[in-house]
């Protein structure tokens, strides 16, 4: 088990080091959504900073009421009584591990928190590839194997983590690719978490999206958050919504015993946070519908960048990410010293200037050339370039963000041309 921090939080610390001294350095390697903050939030927050108590641990009633209004308008019925918010959705899913005994089951590659957690909770994780076209869930075939191998070790499976759309590959997973792996899961009786934190992030609103909750929703937990669709990443505002039913409600119940030992209650005025977020007024439903949009365009600019440069790249759907695979490129990279993806991250860091994770961090192949990009950091460094980014007909072609994409283009090309 790894004593250092998460290698996404790591790099991005790194970077903050290299730009203090005064080096260029284009960051493509942290998550994190860069958009303006709404005047509604703001105000949403002040107006509740007299909220100092503990609260109830599940959340206050008016939040869970908003947070399930929220997946009731998604198609999925649900109560106040099903939903559990906290600081953050990372902590909400390492109690769902704590939660639910056997090993974990992981689309590979997968969030780089994932398999951690799991393995800090004395479970282990198995990670299985996904399919050529996508990414966020494991191909249905090879799941059913490892689910064979499991128990040919005598072990038992408990958990399966799905995340639509994905990170890393920046991909959405079609109905009927979910639809195979709810079918697996219930035949092995797993608990499904789907975590759905970029659900409002579709690059085509028209895209058909299949929640695993509508297809196997005795069993499926559906984890998200406000990080990425409001940027509020640092507010900390995550939530739960838990299977109708006995199994839910133990479920629930058990999470909920972790939090009391743990978090205690999301803070106060982030509760009337979520609570005005959750509940959707539609000055805030039009600026993440316009996020969405520069996510959009920015990350197709991006996956163009790198096609262009000679990689293999799944079409990204959802979300700020693409997933380069640069084997095209291997005997001309391996010049350079590139020969891994561990190496891959190290000389486009210190030779090209461009920061980005490694494949091997979110448990693939470490041999592969891939690596994820975050397209969301290029919207500007500044709330005004943000703002003007949110407004833009073609964010691409704003000078900010396109010195950003020359920059990537010709990072690329020195290295593989």
């Amino acid at each position: 088990m790894s004593s250092g921090i998460s290698p996404n939080l790591a790099l991005d610390q790194e970077v903050a080091r290299l730009r203090a001294a005064g080096e260029r350095v284009l960051h493509l390697g942290f998550g994190e959504a860069r958009l303006p903050l709404p005047a509604g939030l703001v105000r949403a927050l002040g107006e509740a900073a007299g909220h100092t108590a503990y609260g109830p641990v599940a959340g206050r009633p008016e939040v869970l009421a908003a947070v399930a209004g929220y997946h009731r308008r998604r198609g999925l019925p649900t109560e106040g009584g099903q939903i559990a918010v906290a600081p953050g959705s990372k902590p909400l899913l390492m109690a769902l591990v704590a939660a639910v005994e056997g090993d974990v089951l992981l689309p590979r590659p997968a969030w780089v928190t994932y398999g951690p957690q799991a393995r800090l909770m004395g479970r282990r994780a198995w990670g299985v590839d996904i399919p050529p076209e996508c990414g966020g869930v494991p191909e249905p075939d090879a799941l059913a194997r490892t689910l064979e191998r499991i128990r040919e070790q005598g072990r038992r499976a408990g958990l399966l983590v799905l995340t639509l759309p994905d990170n890393p590959t920046g991909t959405l997973a079609p109905p009927e690719i979910v639809d195979r792996v709810c079918e697996i899961a219930r035949e092995a009786d797993l608990t499904v978490v789907s975590d759905e934190i970029y659900r409002d992030l579709l690059h085509d609103p028209a895209t058909g999206f299949r929640s695993p909750a509508e297809v196997a929703p005795e069993r499926t937990v559906v984890t998200t958050g406000l990080s990425k669709t409001h940027a509020l990443g640092g507010w900390r505002i995550g939530s739960a919504r838990f299977p109708a039913g006995d199994r839910g409600e133990r479920l629930r119940a058990r999470v909920l015993a972790t939090a009391s030992e743990v978090w205690s209650s999301l803070a106060g005025p982030l509760q009337s946070v979520a609570r005005y977020a959750y509940d959707e007024p539609p000055e805030l439903t039009a600026h993440v519908a316009r996020g969405a949009r520069l996510h959009a365009d920015v990350t197709r600019a991006v996956h163009r960048v790198m096609t262009d440069a000679g990689a293999r790249c799944r079409t990204p759907g959802g979300g700020f990410y693409v997933y380069p695979d640069f084997e095209p490129a291997r005997e001309v990279l391996a010049a350079h010293g590139a020969v891994d993806s561990a190496s891959l991250e190290r000389v486009l860091l210190e030779r090209a200037g461009v920061a980005v994770l490694g494949g091997h961090h979110f448990g693939d192949d470490p041999h592969a050339l891939r690596f994820r990009a975050a397209t969301s950091l290029m919207h500007g460094a500044t709330d005004l370039q943000r703002r003007t980014a949110l407004d833009a007909d073609d964010p691409t072609e704003l000078p900010h963000i396109r010195r950003e994409l020359e920059q990537l283009a010709q990072a690329l090309t020195k290295l593989t041309a």
